[in-house]
């Protein structure tokens, strides 16, 4: 785990893009401007036409990064899914009791998002509120199978593998770990979905949190 601390790096799975964005300043510059403009407008509405207009650019210039828009939000996902398996095992590592590094996990995994400034292009408040809102839409197509195959969602798949060993750590009798493990990460932007747009649905407003929920109803489950 300390390995991974000192010679931490997000990579993104090659077969995504044409050309790796981190590479030049242009590539950046697109990520950035994505994010906000996805954001504003929703991916449905995005085009590379678009985001071209706003980096200065023409779209020509963008499919040399993406071949589509469906890859640059695999991309945009697959990158908010590395950063926060980064903030999970920087806050748990050395943390030797189950139940300890467990909470401290959940809590990464559904607290509110503040913008890290170690990444000045991306804005990671903004991230997260595509993840909410467009995260399923990278998966739920004919191609999932095939695009899995790929590894085009190994982050993500690592990062409820690393809750499930902890949610096995803690109680080694429980018997559906992963199960569990993805019911906090889909649920969690569930329920910051529901706060955003349909508020009598959920429980989770303030002073509640959904860290308060997920951790109240690993830990309860766990029992």
């Amino acid at each position: 785990m300390d390995e991974f601390l000192q010679s931490f790096k997000i990579i993104i799975n090659e077969k995504i893009y044409v050309k790796d964005p981190e590479s030049t300043d242009l590539g950046k510059k697109i990520i950035e401007q994505s994010i906000l403009l996805i954001h504003e407008i929703g991916i449905e509405k995005f085009t590379f036409k678009k985001l071209g207009v706003v980096i200065g650019s023409n779209e020509s210039s963008v499919y040399r990064y993406f071949e589509n828009k469906h890859k640059l939000l695999l991309y945009l996902t697959s990158w908010y899914w590395s950063w926060v398996e980064y903030k999970l095992v920087f806050s748990t590592n050395n943390i030797t009791k189950s139940k300890k590094r467990l909470t401290i996990a959940i809590e990464n995994i559904t607290m509110s998002i503040e913008e890290d400034s170690t990444f000045s292009h991306i804005n990671e408040v903004i991230l997260h509120k595509i993840v909410i809102n467009e995260y399923s839409k990278s998966y739920l197509t004919k191609e999932v199978d095939i695009e899995n195959k790929n590894g085009y969602f190994v982050i993500y798949k690592r990062l409820i593998s690393r809750l499930s060993m902890m949610i096995s750590d803690y109680n080694p009798e429980y018997a559906f770990p992963s199960s569990l493990a993805s019911t906090v990460l889909e649920g969690s932007l569930h329920q910051f979905f529901l706060k955003e747009h349909f508020p009598t649905l959920t429980d989770c407003h303030e002073p509640q949190s959904p860290t308060q929920y997920f951790t109240q109803l690993v830990l309860k489950t766990l029992k």
